[in-house]
């Protein structure tokens, strides 16, 4: 934790405090940005101040009173719920505007860790209680220049892998490949590049191509053969403690060339991703603010001209970094109304998709930002791939 950090943004804010709080773990943001151990024994509530100026405050039950010993500043201990809601109300005393883990009819829900009676009785107590989206991201999303690197490390790892599994799959076509067992090809050559995954890849053909999130099983897989549709997600990062994801999807087809409908729709979903990128690099050169969800309209609005809006089912991009789907803004304005601005220093995943019920095609790309430019970290798919 960086207390002077923290405190310099609850200024820029003007928030006069963040209070984090906990019960079994139920707030993994908070004890990741306070370096908290996750797997602490934690049983009864605890509470922690930072205020934009002066000290923090720690309010611990007395049976677990050395829970947040690894903080700075003072502490309160309580044992009943009458002395706990005293212990808050008298730390909390200076401060009106706080922030916590908390978002407003849920909107932003991946910031959404205080339960609601937390929130009624801090207004109980004449508190304004305010979201800690924008903090989250500031002390979660941004990276290191360690963690940038070794995004490129897995970038280009994994676009080599990616180039040779195409390949694998065109010698194999004759001997017969499955969806599975293309999946645990690739999952072997991440290992061997002393990489790590999480489940998938997605390998998958025609219609189950439409599935954004499908994976196949020993027991479910089809054969991959000459005529078929194939759509490839995949995902990974270096094996080593805090490194950043790189995740990318790419379409092709096996034996043929495409169709006019194929055709139209790779192009569809290209010019999306491209116009999300191009928002997005624009802003940055201007030095301009960008919220995530103009960059998802900005994709979605092409996908909408061209008449298959229906077809686009998610969001245009996620947030990357220690963790696959990160806390900063995602690219999102259709399952969220993301406000959360895109800031330096920052990896997010672009992927607009049109998933008919035949084929599926999401082109991915993954971007990181600076504080004047933001750049595609990748090969970035121009055509359909031939095998």
């Amino acid at each position: 934790m960086n207390l002077l950090e923290i405190q310099s943004a609850l200024r820029d804010l003007k928030l006069d405090a963040w209070l984090f709080y906990d019960h079994h773990h139920r707030d993994p943001i908070g004890e990741h940005i306070l370096g908290l151990d996750p797997h602490a024994h934690i049983t009864r509530r605890w509470y922690y101040v930072i205020p934009a100026q002066g000290e923090p405050h720690k309010l611990v039950h007395r049976i677990e009173q050395a829970r947040l010993d690894s903080l700075p500043g003072g502490k309160t201990r309580y044992s009943s719920w009458q002395e706990l809601q005293s212990g808050l109300e008298t730390m909390l005393a200076p401060y009106h505007r706080i922030a916590m883990q908390y978002s407003p009819r849920n909107a932003i829900m991946y910031v959404a860790m205080v339960d609601a009676g937390t929130v009624e009785l801090l207004r109980e107590m004449g508190k304004t209680i305010v979201s800690s989206a924008d903090l989250v991201s500031q002390f979660e999303a941004v990276l290191s220049e360690e963690q940038i690197a070794s995004h490129y490390e897995a970038q280009q790892a994994l676009d080599e892998i990616l180039a040779e599994g195409f390949r694998a799959i065109d010698r194999r076509l004759k001997s017969g490949i499955t969806e599975y067992e293309m999946m645990t090809w690739f999952q072997q050559a991440i290992e061997r590049a002393e990489m790590v995954t999480e489940n998938g890849p997605n390998v998958s053909v025609n219609e189950n191509s439409s599935d954004s999130h499908y994976e196949p099983t020993a027991a479910h897989s089809r054969k991959i053969q000459s005529g078929d549709f194939l759509l490839i997600d995949i995902w990974a990062r270096k094996n080593r403690p805090g490194t950043c994801w790189y995740d990318i999807t790419w379409t092709g087809l096996v034996g043929r060339e495409p169709s006019e409908r194929e055709n139209h729709v790779f192009q569809t979903v290209k010019n999306a991703r491209d116009a999300a990128i191009r928002i997005v690099q624009d802003a940055f050169a201007q030095k301009k603010p960008i919220a995530g969800w103009q960059a998802d309209d900005a994709a979605r609005g092409v996908i909408r001209e061209a008449g298959l809006e229906s077809f686009f089912t998610h969001r245009t991009g996620h947030n990357i970094g220690t963790e696959i789907h990160g806390g900063g803004a995602h690219l999102d304005n259709l399952e969220t109304h993301d406000e959360r601005r895109i800031l330096p220093f920052t990896c997010f995943s672009v992927e607009p998709g049109v998933y008919l019920p035949e084929f599926g095609i999401r082109s991915e790309i993954n971007m990181i930002t600076s504080r004047d430019k933001a750049e595609v970290t990748g090969r970035i798919q121009q055509e359909l791939v031939r095998i």
